[in-house]
C-alpha cells in the first residue's frame, strides 16, 4: 500500500499547461471509470481539477508502479505525447501526501492563501470518485480527515480573513467606514473585471441599490442585470453621485471623470451623510481635491494596495499556525496507517490460534468421557489459553505500529512476528 499523489498547479505550470491536462465536469465520472477499470497498480483514486490544479490522489501498490500508473493515464487520457510534461509535474507519496491533500484543503497551497473556494472543489473530487466507487477506506479516511483539518484550520486561524485583493479590499474599507453596508448604494463607474468583482462582493454584503454606468451602455446593462441593479447612461452619472453612499471607479479615461466640483454638489443634497470613494484606475479617475470635503472620503489604487499586502502579512502569520495543525494531524493520520498495516498480521495470528485451538479440542474431546458441563469447561480453559498467549504480541504489535519515526524498526517486529508464528 502507498499513498501518492501526481500533479501541477499554478507554481509549476503556466494556466497553457494546466488547461491541456483539465478535465471539466462532464469528464470527471468517465475520467474516473478508466482509471479504475484500466490501471491494477491502482486500488483506490481521486482526481481533482480546477484553474489552478490538476492532481490525482490515489492508494497504489507501489508509489513507483502508482505514480507511473498514473502519468501514463494522463497521457493517453488527454492524447499528449508521453514524457513531454514532466518538467511541470510534482509528485508526493506516503507522509508527504497526506500533508500535500492537507494543505490544499486547508487553502494554503492556493494563489491567494486563505481562499474559501478550494475546499468545495475538494468535497466535489471526493464526491464524483465516491460515486464512480473509485475510493476505499484509505482514501475515505484521508478525505475525511482533510475536511476536518480545513475546518479546524477555519475556526482555530484567521488564515481566511482580511481582504487580499484590491477588489474585496475595496469592499472591507467601505465596510469600516459605514458599519455595515446592508441597505446601502452603490454607483459602480465602469465594467471591467476589477468593477464585477467589487460589484459581487458589495451584493454579498447586502447592498440595497447597485447602478452601472459605463460607456457602453450595454456591457452597464449586463453588468446591471447579474448584479441585481440598474443601467445608467454614463453622460448622466454625476445626477446619481448624490443618492449614493458607495462610488467606485474604474475606467479607460486618461483623465479625471469625477471632479471636485461634482462632489461638491452632491454632498449638499445628502445633509451631512457620508459619501464613499473608491478609485481603482490607472490613471486615476477621481480628482484627489475630493478628499478636501467634508463627509467625503478617498482611497486610490496605493491605499488599497497597502491595505492588501498588510493584509497579507497577516494572513502568512495565521498560516504558521496553520501549518502547525496539519503538520500534528499528519502525525496522527501517519499512526492511523501504521495499526491499519498490523491489522491483517494481527487478524492471521488471531485466526493461527484459533484453528490450533480447533484442531486439538476435536482430536482430544472424542477422548475424554467428560459431561457437557466439563467438555464446556475445557473449550473455555483452551480459549482462555490461546487469548492470554497471543495477548502480548498483539499489544505488542500495536504499539510498534504508533510511532511514525520509527517505521523501519517497526516492519522489523512485524516480519519477526510474521516469521516466529509461521504466517504466510
Amino acid at each position: 500500500m502507498a499513498l501518492v499523489v501526481l500533479g501541477l498547479n499554478h507554481k509549476t505550470a503556466p494556466v497553457e499547461v494546466r488547461e491541456k491536462l483539465a478535465f471539466d465536469s462532464e469528464d470527471f465520472r468517465e475520467a474516473a471509470d478508466t482509471l479504475f477499470s484500466r490501471m491494477p497498480e491502482i486500488d483506490e483514486k481521486v482526481i481533482l481539477s480546477t484553474c489552478n490544479r490538476v492532481e490525482i490522489y490515489a492508494n497504489a501498490e507501489s508509489a513507483e508502479k502508482g505514480l507511473w500508473a498514473l502519468k501514463k493515464f494522463l497521457y493517453r487520457y488527454h492524447e499528449i505525447p508521453e514524457g513531454t510534461l514532466e518538467e511541470f509535474f510534482y509528485t508526493y507519496n506516503s507522509e508527504e501526501a497526506v500533508e500535500h491533500l492537507f494543505n490544499v484543503a486547508g487553502a494554503l497551497d492556493s494563489m491567494v492563501l486563505g481562499e474559501p473556494q478550494i475546499l468545495g472543489q475538494v468535497k466535489d473530487a471526493y464526491q464524483s470518485a465516491m460515486k464512480v466507487k473509485a475510493t476505499g477506506r484509505i482514501l475515505n479516511q484521508l478525505f475525511q480527515k482533510a475536511f476536518s483539518v480545513a475546518k479546524r484550520i477555519r475556526t482555530e486561524t484567521a488564515v481566511a480573513e482580511n481582504a487580499v485583493s484590491i477588489s474585496y479590499s475595496a469592499v472591507e474599507l467601505a465596510a469600516r467606514i459605514f458599519g455595515h453596508l446592508e441597505g446601502r448604494s452603490v454607483l459602480l463607474i465602469g465594467a471591467g473585471e476589477m468593477i464585477e468583482l467589487a460589484g459581487r462582493h458589495l451584493v454579498g454584503q447586502g447592498v440595497k441599490t447597485v447602478l452601472v454606468a459605463n460607456r457602453s451602455y450595454e456591457r452597464a446593462a449586463k453588468l446591471a442585470t447579474e448584479l441585481g441593479g440598474s443601467a445608467v447612461h454614463y453622460d448622466s452619472f454625476e445626477q446619481e453621485l448624490a443618492g449614493a453612499d458607495i462610488i467606485i471607479s474604474s475606467t479607460a479615461a486618461p483623465h479625471y471623470v469625477i471632479k471636485k466640483s461634482m462632489v461638491e454638489k452632491a454632498v449638499r443634497h445628502r445633509a451631512g451623510k457620508p459619501i464613499f470613494f473608491i478609485d481603482i484606475a490607472v490613471p486615476r479617475d477621481i480628482e484627489p481635491a475630493i478628499n478636501e470635503l467634508n463627509n467625503v472620503f478617498l482611497y486610490d489604487i496605493d491605499d488599497l494596495d497597502n491595505v492588501v499586502r498588510e493584509n497579507r502579512r497577516e494572513r502568512e502569520k495565521e498560516a504558521e499556525k496553520a501549518r502547525e495543525i496539519v503538520k500534528a494531524e499528519v502525525t496522527q493520520f501517519q499512526q492511523w496507517l501504521e495499526r491499519l498495516e498490523v491489522e491483517p498480521t494481527i487478524a492471521a495470528i488471531r485466526q493461527k490460534g484459533e484453528e490450533i485451538k480447533k484442531g486439538e479440542l476435536e482430536r482430544t474431546l472424542p477422548k475424554l468421557n467428560l459431561s457437557p458441563e466439563q467438555e464446556e469447561a475445557v473449550r473455555t480453559m483452551a480459549s482462555s489459553m490461546i487469548n492470554k498467549l497471543l495477548h502480548d504480541p498483539t499489544i505488542h504489535l500495536k504499539n510498534s505500529a504508533a510511532p511514525v519515526s520509527e517505521e523501519h524498526r517497526k516492519r522489523g517486529v512485524v516480519e519477526v512476528v510474521r516469521d516466529l508464528f509461521k504466517l504466510e
